[in-house]
C-alpha cells in the first residue's frame, strides 16, 4: 500500500482556512476525529476508520463546511484503497477533487491530485495516469512549500519500482533525501523512504547497499509501531535475504510479513467492514432523499413568490435604468480622469527623462572631476617620489608628508568614485590570474608610511595550504584588505595589526573557502557605534587628526563583499582593539597561464639589458611629460617626447621605438585615434595607456584600440615600472620566436 497523507497536518491547514462559524460540532473534535482515522489505519481497524469518516462527512455536510466534507470523503477513499476495493476508492477520491474544486480550496488540492495517484498507479495499466496525479501535485508546491512533495516523490519512486523500473525511481528517492536535510521530517517518512531504497538497490543488484538501507528501517521500527510500513520491510527484506542465501533470516521475516497480512484479512474483519460500508450506503441514500426533499422546498416556495414575479421584474428594470445613468456619468468621469491619467504621465515621462540626464551629467562630472584632479595629483606625486628617491635631500620628512597627503587625497577621490558606481550598480567582479603572497605583501607594504607615523607594527599570515597562484578580481580584494586595514591603523598607536588569511574548507566545487581577519590592539569600537560605522560617512571619535577621514572605508568594504555574496563580521571591546572578519570562495588558478605579478619593483632590481631601450612619452601636459621623462632617465632609459597624438604618429612613422606611453585626453588627435593610426602601419610596438580617466569607463575602449595596457595616474613608481618592463619583456620574448 503507497503511503497515504498524514490527515492531522491535512486537517491542521483546513483549521488555518476555515469559516469561522460557530456550529454545534468544535473544531477540535473534527481534529480529534481526522487522528482517530489516521490511527485506525495504522492499526489495520478498518471497521473503525470507517465509521468515524461517515460520521465526518456528516457534520460536514451539516455545518455546509466544504473542508470538513472534503475530509471526510478523502478519508474514506482511502480506507477502500486498503481494502483494495478501488472502484469505491476512486468514487469517494473524485468527490473529494470535485468538492475542492468547486469551492476553490486551493490548498487542498495538492492533497487530493496524490490520493487520486494512489488508485490509479495500483493498476497495472493506469500506473502512467497516477504518476501523471502525482507530478500535478508536485507543481503545485514550490519554496517554502517543498516538504509537502515528500508523499507524491516516495508514491511515484514506489510506483516505478513496482514496475519493476528501479532507473527511474531513483531521481525521486534522491529529491526526497535533499528534503530531508533541509527539514525535520516523522519517521515514517523515513522508514518508507529506507524501504524503497533497499529495493532499489535489490533490483539493481546492490545487496549491501539495500542490507544497509532495510537495517536502518528497522531501526525506526524498533521504537515505532507502523503496521503497514513493517508489512513492506518484512516482504522485502525477506527477498533480500533469501537471495543472499540466509535463508533462516529470510523465513523469519517472511513469516511476520503473511502474520501481518493475515490479519489484514481475517474473515471476522471482513465481514464487519461490509457491515460498515452498508451503513454507509445508506447513510447516503438518506444524504440523497434530505437532498431532494430540500430541493421541493425551495421549488414549492418559489411557486408561492411567483405572484411577486413581474412587481420584482419592474423593480429590476427601474434599478436597470438607474444603473445606466450612473454608468453614464461614470464614464464621462472616467474620461476625465484618464485625461488627468495622460497629463500626470507625461509629466512622470519628463520627470524621468530629466531624471536620466542627471545622471548621465552626474557620471560626466565625477569622470571629468576625477580626470582634473588625478591630473595635478600627478606631478605632486611625480615630484615628491623623485625627490625622495634622492637620499642627499634635506626635507626627506617633508616630501614623505608631502606625498603621503598627496596619496591620501588620491584615495579620497577614489573612495568617492567607487561609492558612486556601486550605488549605480556600475562594478562587476573580474577573473584575473595573481599570486596571493605577492597581493598581500604588496599591500602590508603600501602602508610602511602609516605604520612608521602612528608607531605601529603589522604582522601577516597566509595558510599554506592555501593554493598562492588564484583567479579572481585581485583589486576588489585589495581594496578591501586596504580599507580595513587602514582602519586599524588609524585607531590604533603604539601597537598591532595582524592580518591571517586562513583557509576553513575545500568545496565540493573545488573552490577554496577563505577566512580573511584583521585584528588591531587598538581603542575598540562601542557597541552602539558597530552597527553605524557601516553606514556612509559614519565614523568613531578619533584623537588621531591626521586619519579623520570621510567614513566611506567600512561603507565600500561592505559593498564590495556583497558582490562576493559574504558579509563582514565585526567583535571589538572598548580598550582592547577589533576583530574584523570575511569569508570567500578563492579559485586555484591551475593552469599555466601568466600570472599578474602584483609584486612592486624595487630600486636596484636588473635593467641592465633595457640600457639601449627607447620610449616616446606622449602627453599634453609638460609637466607631467618632465615627470615621466625624469624617472625614465634614471633607470637608463632613452626617452622622446611628443605633445599630442598627431605628433606622436609622425615620430613613430620616422624611428625606431621600443615602447610607447599614451595619454588618452590630448587636443587635435586624442590617445585613442593615434594608437588606431599607428596599427595600422605597426602591429609590434607595445602601446601603454597613461590615463587620469576612471579607468572602468575607459577599459574596453582603451584596450580595443590596439593598446597592451593601462596605467592610472597618478601612479606608484615601482608598479608604473613594472607595467613597462613586464611589457618590454613579452615584446622581447615575441621577437626571438
Amino acid at each position: 500500500m503507497k503511503y497515504n497523507i498524514c490527515y492531522i497536518i491535512l486537517f491542521c491547514c483546513c483549521i488555518k482556512n476555515s469559516y469561522a462559524q460557530e456550529k454545534t460540532v468544535t473544531l477540535d473534535s473534527i481534529h480529534t476525529l481526522s487522528f482517530l482515522v489516521s490511527d485506525n489505519l495504522d492499526n489495520l481497524e478498518y471497521k473503525n476508520a470507517i465509521e468515524i469518516a461517515t460520521q465526518i462527512i456528516a457534520e460536514g455536510e451539516k455545518q455546509q463546511n466544504p473542508y470538513y466534507t472534503f475530509t471526510g470523503y478523502d478519508l474514506m477513499g482511502t480506507i477502500n484503497s486498503e481494502m483494495k476495493d478501488t472502484l469505491q476508492a476512486r468514487l469517494n477520491h473524485e468527490k473529494a477533487l470535485k468538492i475542492v474544486i468547486e469551492n476553490k480550496l486551493d490548498s487542498l488540492l495538492s492533497w487530493a491530485y496524490i490520493n487520486l495517484g494512489n488508485v490509479e498507479s495500483d493498476g497495472k495499466k493506469n500506473y502512467q495516469k497516477g504518476i501523471d496525479y502525482y507530478k500535478k501535485s508536485i507543481d503545485l508546491n514550490t519554496g517554502d512549500n517543498e516538504i509537502e512533495n515528500i508523499d507524491p516523490l516516495i508514491n511515484i519512486a514506489w510506483t516505478y519500482l513496482d514496475e519493476n523500473l528501479p532507473d527511474k525511481a531513483l531521481p525521486y528517492l534522491l529529491q526526497v533525501e535533499n528534503i530531508y536535510k533541509k527539514d525535520t521530517i516523522y519517521p515514517r517518512e523515513i522508514a518508507d523512504t529506507k524501504t524503497l531504497l533497499g529495493r532499489y538497490h535489490a533490483q539493481k543488484g546492490n545487496y549491501k547497499l539495500a542490507e544497509e538501507a532495510f537495517l536502518e528501517v528497522e531501526k525506526v521500527l524498533k521504537t515505532e509501531k507502523y503496521p503497514s510500513v513493517a508489512l513492506e520491510f518484512y516482504k522485502y527484506y525477506g527477498h533480500l535475504s533469501e537471495i543472499q542465501g540466509d535463508y533462516k533470516k529470510a523465513y523469519e521475516l517472511l513469516k511476520k510479513a503473511k502474520e501481518l497480512d493475515d490479519k489484514k484479512y481475517e474473515r471476522d474483519k471482513l465481514r464487519e467492514v461490509q457491515a460498515a460500508n452498508a451503513r454507509f450506503n445508506i447513510k447516503e441514500y438518506e444524504r440523497t432523499i434530505a437532498s431532494a426533499k430540500k430541493e421541493q422546498i425551495i421549488s414549492d416556495q418559489l411557486f408561492e413568490k411567483s405572484r411577486d414575479l413581474r412587481n420584482i421584474l419592474i423593480l429590476a428594470s427601474s434599478i436597470l435604468l438607474i444603473a445606466l445613468i450612473a454608468i453614464f456619468f461614470a464614464f464621462k468621469s472616467r474620461k476625465k480622469y484618464i485625461k488627468r491619467l495622460h497629463e500626470k504621465n507625461n509629466q512622470l515621462m519628463a520627470a524621468k527623462d530629466n531624471a536620466e540626464r542627471l545622471s548621465q551629467l552626474k557620471t560626466q562630472f565625477f569622470s571629468t572631476v576625477s580626470h582634473e584632479l588625478r591630473t595635478p595629483l600627478y606631478g605632486v606625486i611625480g615630484l615628491a617620489s623623485i625627490l625622495l628617491e634622492n637620499e642627499t635631500s634635506k626635507n626627506k620628512e617633508d616630501l614623505k608628508s608631502l606625498k603621503f597627503s598627496a596619496d591620501y587625497l588620491l584615495a579620497l577621490i577614489n573612495d568617492v568614485l567607487l561609492i558612486n558606481k556601486m550605488d549605480a550598480n556600475g562594478i562587476t567582479l573580474e577573473k584575473t590570474s595573481y599570486r596571493l603572497s605577492s597581493l598581500a605583501r604588496s599591500i602590508t607594504r603600501s602602508f610602511e608610511f602609516s605604520l612608521e607615523q602612528n608607531n605601529n607594527k603589522i604582522h601577516l599570515h597566509i595558510d599554506k595550504n592555501l593554493p598562492d597562484k588564484q583567479i579572481g578580481d585581485y583589486v576588489r580584494l585589495s581594496q578591501i584588505l586596504m580599507n580595513l586595514i587602514g582602519n586599524a591603523i588609524k585607531f590604533n598607536e603604539d601597537g598591532n595589526i595582524w592580518v591571517s588569511i586562513n583557509l576553513i574548507e575545500k568545496t565540493k566545487e573545488g573552490l577554496y573557502k577563505t577566512k580573511f581577519t584583521v585584528k588591531d590592539d587598538g581603542i575598540g569600537i562601542p557597541l552602539s557605534k558597530q552597527k553605524s560605522i557601516f553606514e556612509e560617512f559614519s565614523q568613531v571619535e578619533n584623537r588621531n587628526y591626521n586619519y579623520q577621514g570621510t567614513g566611506l572605508g567600512l561603507p565600500i568594504v561592505k559593498k564590495l563583499l556583497a558582490l562576493y555574496n559574504s558579509e563582514i563580521i565585526l567583535e571589538s571591546e572598548m580598550g582592547k582593539g577589533s576583530t574584523f572578519t570575511f569569508t570567500i570562495d578563492i579559485e586555484a588558478n591551475t593552469t599555466d597561464e601568466p600570472t599578474e605579478e602584483i609584486e612592486n619593483y624595487k630600486q636596484g632590481d636588473a635593467i641592465h639589458i633595457f640600457e639601449n631601450v627607447h620610449i616616446l612619452v606622449v602627453d599634453d601636459n609638460r609637466i607631467n611629460q618632465k615627470i615621466t621623462q625624469k624617472i625614465l632617465e634614471k633607470r637608463q632609459f632613452k626617452c622622446s617626447l611628443a605633445d599630442d597624438g598627431e605628433q606622436a604618429i609622425s615620430l613613430v612613422k620616422e624611428n625606431n621605438y621600443d615602447l610607447i606611453l599614451m595619454d588618452i585626453h590630448m587636443p587635435k588627435v586624442d590617445g585613442v585615434q593615434a594608437t588606431k593610426a599607428i596599427r595600422k602601419f605597426n602591429q609590434e610596438i607595445p602601446i601603454v595607456a597613461l590615463t587620469a580617466v576612471e579607468l572602468d569607463e575607459m577599459r574596453a575602449t582603451i584596450m580595443n584600440s590596439g593598446m597592451n595596457d593601462i596605467i592610472l595616474k597618478p601612479y606608484d613608481i615601482s608598479q608604473f615600472l613594472t607595467t613597462i618592463l613586464r611589457n618590454l619583456n613579452k615584446a622581447l620574448s615575441k621577437s626571438k620566436r
